[in-house]
């Protein structure tokens, strides 16, 4: 019962805070011209940008099955797409917990241990953060003056302020804090045979030695020559993605492709803020990035709508469907056996 209050409790504070972040984006516009550019879309684009979408879920759940099969399983190709359609799902109920259901759907489905699975989620997610890195620099130098001055004045500038009260230590909270830390690395020390017995102490080392084991497969992987193509496939299907909602509307069709990259990089920014499916804070920093091009802030509200709705759509049809078909494929394993 218990448990059960505290995902509620968790489930509305994200909910909250993504709709704070929607309320932020939508606050003071006209809805009568964003009804008109719903209206007046061309909604082929839209529907081309979801085609791409599904070869870039298709490529994902390829790319992480290169990253399990050094740790000695082979999972089938349709039930890793239907974990990662699982996971992508999961995440419009609880920010970032669609890693480990969709590691938890491969394990039900295919018995690979989820500790080593996790491991490999984490190599995964530590390229797409370099291949984000690399983007920035390329849209950060490609227009500096254009592009720059955003991120400088409305991404980095307020993460470090936000951050930079956190991080004006005084002489005795560092005293407090060696104290506290010296502390609990006695105490380990010093009941370190009793720990060694515990259940909770075992279960910990299984965990970590699992995602070590998961760790390894990006250094033993014998096709990354592969992994390396397939991520450079599914971030510039991405790129497509974000590029083709562009010629939807006839105010951001003028745009060209370092702008949709400009666009892809502040959007994954936005995506990976705390709240369900990056709700809100999608819609805020895409609309605030085309205000740059002197695109009204509803006309980049109704590009953001477009492009994050028709996701979200895909993804609860998706994730439905293969939550579907894994639980008939077990049914029928299970007549079979």
């Amino acid at each position: 019962m218990k448990n059960k209050i505290l995902k509620i409790a968790n489930f509305l504070i994200f909910l909250s805070i993504g709709i704070a972040l929607l309320y932020l984006a939508f606050r003071g516009i006209d809805f009568q011209v964003l009804l008109t550019e719903f209206k007046t879309a061309n909604y082929f684009w839209v529907l081309l940008s979801l085609v791409i979408s599904i070869l870039g879920f298709i490529v994902r759940a390829l790319r992480w099955r290169l990253l399990i099969e050094p740790l000695g399983y082979y999972p089938r190709r349709r039930n890793t797409f239907y974990a990662v359609m699982i996971g992508y799902l999961a995440n419009f109920v609880f920010p970032r917990i669609g890693e480990i259901t969709k590691c938890g759907s491969l394990n039900k489905s295919d018995k690979i241990p989820l500790d080593s699975l996790i491991g490999t989620v984490i190599v995964e997610r530590s390229i797409d953060v370099i291949t984000m890195i690399i983007l920035v620099f390329v849209v950060f130098f490609a227009k500096i003056n254009f592009f720059g001055n955003f991120l400088k004045t409305q991404i980095f500038n307020p993460v470090l302020k936000e951050f930079s009260g956190y991080l004006r230590f005084t002489p005795v909270t560092w005293i407090i804090i060696s104290v506290i830390i010296l502390g609990i690395a006695a105490f380990f020390l010093f009941f370190r045979k009793k720990l060694a017995g515990l259940p909770l102490y075992l279960k910990i080392r299984k965990i970590i030695a699992g995602v070590g084991s998961g760790l390894k497969t990006g250094f033993t992987m014998k096709r990354s020559g592969l992994f390396i193509l397939f991520t450079i496939i599914l971030w510039s299907l991405y790129f497509l993605m974000t590029w083709v909602v562009f010629y939807s509307l006839s105010s951001t069709s003028h745009l060209k492709a370092i702008d949709a990259l400009f666009i892809l990089v502040i959007g994954s920014i936005g995506i990976t803020v705390p709240v369900q499916g990056g709700i809100g804070a999608f819609h805020w920093i895409v609309s605030l990035g085309l205000t740059l091009y002197h695109i009204p802030k509803e006309d980049g509200l109704a590009f953001a709508t477009l492009s994050h709705e028709s996701q979200m759509v895909l993804i609860l049809i998706l994730g439905s469907l293969s939550m579907i078909m894994l639980a008939l494929n077990k049914k029928k394993s299970r007549n079979n056996e």
